[in-house]
């Protein structure tokens, strides 16, 4: 009879899933009965226990606990609170977890409270066009000769172009020298910081009251990462593995703090100069930070549309796209895709 009801909800343009759910019975069992060919037999194979259990709630044991629940002085709190306060005065009716159970099936569990209830925030997402709108920067350690000991890498990059428009080894990790390096980095890139996003995460130095009130003071919008969070940094974290995982990184530590800055040095200078980046159609971050990305991209084009006319026969599709990557987004939204119709109906 359940199969012969879902096959006609099913005829009827129902969704599959949704007639389980109707009928109380899983997708997956439906099609376990399907193989064990149970049509036209006492199809439902589902056996519940024949008695209750012996700890079961009695019906005035539940209605007691919705009767204190409810009550004024406890139906601004959570089972955590009152089943401690009921102790207190010697009265059990329940463990915390008993009686969340009997809110859930009683849907009585809403937020309990005056408080706005805790919501889940996504991250900042900061949206540029061009150079010198976005910026991104983070720490990272390099190895000294001293064990526990090490050199801190500071890094700021354009999260539009990729370009490194500001780098700093030092031997202490501070907001102060943050603040340091931002100030001169604007200094030597000849821009007025003002309306700047700088992203970072929620380390020390990002957060120190220096660091802080600098950028305030330039009128630089600051955007950290959500705590706890580790991905909410991506373009800098990906620069760091790229910086780390050169062929040429050394195995071992830095001698001093003077040799590992003529490595970042050098660094950087590849980075900007000659790194083919694959996030900006392979242009190195100079040519796009300085907008000579548009010629060589549309060399790159008339290469691929006469090659495409010389050869036609070995071109199914379009040629590479070689159009510029006009927008980033630093942390865009999640967008929530849409089911196929073919995804719909399997389900």
């Amino acid at each position: 009879m359940i199969l012969a009801l879902l096959d006609e909800a099913v005829e009827s343009q129902a969704r599959r899933a949704m007639a389980c759910e109707v009928m109380g019975v899983s997708a997956r069992m439906v099609e376990r009965w399907r193989k064990q060919g149970l049509v036209g037999k006492d199809q439902d194979q589902r056996f519940g226990p024949k008695t209750e259990p012996a700890n079961k709630l009695s019906g005035s044991e539940r209605k007691a606990i919705l009767r204190v629940i409810n009550t004024p002085r406890f139906r601004d709190m959570s089972p955590n609170q009152i089943v401690p306060l009921l102790a207190d005065v010697g009265i059990y009716i329940g463990s915390e977890s008993t009686i969340h159970r009997v809110m859930r099936e009683e849907k009585l569990l809403t937020h309990r409270g005056r408080a706005k209830a805790p919501q889940r925030r996504g991250p900042n997402a900061h949206l540029a066009t061009g150079p010198n709108q976005v910026w991104s920067w983070d720490i990272t350690y390099l190895k000294s000769p001293v064990r526990g000991i090490f050199f801190y890498l500071y890094m700021i990059m354009d999260v539009w172009s990729r370009k490194i428009v500001g780098w700093e080894v030092n031997e202490v990790e501070s907001a102060e020298l943050a603040a340091e390096l931002f100030t001169k980095t604007c200094l030597a890139m000849a821009i007025d910081p003002y309306g700047i996003v700088l992203h970072a995460d929620n380390g020390g130095p990002m957060r120190g009251a220096t660091m802080v009130v600098t950028l305030e003071k330039l009128g630089v919008l600051a955007s950290w990462s959500r705590p706890s969070v580790s991905n909410d940094n991506p373009y800098s974290e990906a620069l760091f593995r790229t910086f780390k995982y050169r062929p040429d990184y050394p195995h071992g530590p830095f001698e001093n703090v003077e040799e590992a800055r003529r490595w970042v040095m050098s660094f950087v200078l590849w980075y900007n100069t000659t790194h083919l980046h694959s996030g900006i159609r392979f242009v190195t971050p100079d040519d796009r930070h300085f907008g000579r990305e548009k010629a060589i991209l549309a060399r790159r084009r008339v290469v691929y549309a006469k090659a495409r006319a010389e050869h036609p026969e070995r071109w199914t599709t379009k040629t590479r796209n070689w159009d510029r990557v006009a927008e980033v987004t630093l942390n865009p939204p999640k967008v929530k895709k849409e089911k196929t119709e073919a995804q719909k109906e399997a389900a």
